[in-house]
């Protein structure tokens, strides 16, 4: 095996391995959470959310659900509540900005992005990006349920959740070294091009952020990492792709959740990406003249020790 092969396929274990160590352990404490129906208790915080989204208030579980474990859970919660296309439609855009935040903010801090800031970041996106649904007359969303049923699992004993519930994440880990093994194998033969060696920083910034809008935060946070831990990508980039990552991410599952309860696929993606854009631009900008500021006061310093 060539040596480059051979190092694309160290780092790509590299990076996968690390993102399994925070994937799993929240995978399986998901379902922990749900067998011995934990989650409950916590729903009531989400109660008043859903005052402002205009859902019911038996929402609140599903809401729970998605921001705390993931989207699946949210879409079982929520399924046997006969939510409007308009419901579902708010429902996917909110947490398709902002769901599974413990172990999502936990992949992001890998990058040296701070817990505090994805969490921020995320809550006040998801409000700010449905917004503007609430100021659209529920009759021009309309759509139709597929009659697909989505239903959590239900188990017989602790350790027959323990058995399915690690065989899953075991499939799940599966999923994600191969992928990210495939993307950085793909991009590393891509990189030996004189071509992209000419644009190499727009090619890494574009993978990444195209590997996240079409899989997720998990698998673009992979080759995040593998390109941070080469200092091919500054601190500006992963903050910029980060923060529209964070946004808008997975636009081909998770949409599709909803969409088969008869929410609106273009107004999902449509809304997160035009915000995803808005919030990247707006970071980049202060960055920007963060640093600036930064730059002008070290040379205004180095001028006073000079004199």
């Amino acid at each position: 095996m060539p040596d480059y092969l051979r190092q694309s396929l160290k780092s790509s274990l590299s990076s996968g391995i690390l993102i399994l160590k925070l994937v799993v352990p929240f995978y399986v404490l998901a379902d922990i959470l749900l067998y011995l129906d934990l989650l409950r208790p916590l729903s009531f915080l989400f109660s008043p959310v859903t005052g402002l989204l205009q859902l019911p208030t038996e929402a609140a579980m599903a809401l729970a659900a998605g921001v705390l474990l993931n989207l699946y859970a949210a879409v079982a919660f929520a399924a046997p509540l006969d939510l409007s296309p308009y419901q579902w439609t708010i429902l996917g855009v909110f947490l398709g900005v902002c769901h599974s935040l413990p172990v999502e903010s936990a992949i992001m801090k890998k990058l040296g992005i701070s817990f505090l800031y994805s969490t921020l970041l995320r809550v006040s996106m998801a409000f700010l990006t449905t917004l503007p649904l609430l100021f659209i007359s529920p009759s021009l969303i309309t759509g139709k349920s597929s009659g697909h049923e989505v239903q959590l699992a239900t188990y017989s004993s602790i350790s027959d959740l323990l058995f399915h519930s690690l065989t899953g994440a075991a499939i799940l880990s599966t999923k994600i070294i191969a992928l990210i093994t495939a993307i950085i194998f793909v991009m590393d033969l891509l990189k030996r091009t004189q071509y992209i060696r000419n644009y190499s920083q727009r090619v890494q910034t574009s993978f990444s952020l195209l590997t996240g809008q079409l899989l997720g935060i998990t698998y673009g946070a992979g080759i995040l990492i593998k390109e941070a831990n080469s200092g091919n990508l500054q601190r500006r980039d992963l903050l910029f792709i980060g923060t529209f990552l964070m946004i808008c991410h997975s636009l081909l599952e998770d949409p599709l959740l909803f969409v088969l309860f008869g929410a609106n696929y273009w107004i999902i993606i449509g809304s997160r990406f035009s915000m995803a854009c808005l919030a990247a631009f707006l970071v980049s900008r202060f960055f920007i003249f963060h640093q600036s500021k930064k730059d002008k006061k070290n040379s205004s310093l180095g001028r006073s020790d000079d004199q």
